[in-house]
């Protein structure tokens, strides 16, 4: 399927998406490894799924960080792309960290956030 011929739909009652507006304090850690201490998350509440912290981009260092060629799409925000975590360690944590860098109107707010796994990447509210 050709980007032109992507559903984009928008959010409405029969599929609500809320973005909160106030930052939220959250830790950032993977496999036992604390990534960051001090970050700053918002919180995307969309119809029937789990709640997801999108952080900001700079809470983790840019060396944590590769980007992956994998790409998905989502009718209500968009083009995400994606990212492979890095820990010191050595380990390489594939396609665990996800970025809408040119998301719908209607979530702007998390515009260069992360979003990461939950089964891979542990983001806790502080």
């Amino acid at each position: 399927m050709s980007k032109s011929e992507r559903p984009v739909l928008t959010p409405g009652p029969e599929h609500p998406i809320i973005v909160s507006d106030h930052e939220i304090d959250v830790t950032i850690s993977a496999r036992g490894e604390l990534l960051a201490a001090d970050a700053q998350a918002l919180e995307l509440k969309e119809h029937v799924y789990a709640p997801v912290l999108y952080v900001e981009r700079k809470a983790l260092d840019s060396t944590q960080l590769e980007r992956s060629e994998h790409t998905s799409w989502c009718p209500y925000k968009g083009e995400a792309n994606y990212f492979h975590l890095l820990l010191e360690n050595g380990e390489r944590l594939e396609n665990a960290v996800w970025t809408y860098e040119e998301p719908f109107q209607a979530v702007a707010l998390i515009k260069d956030r992360l979003g990461f796994y939950p089964d891979r990447v542990a983001v806790e509210r502080v």
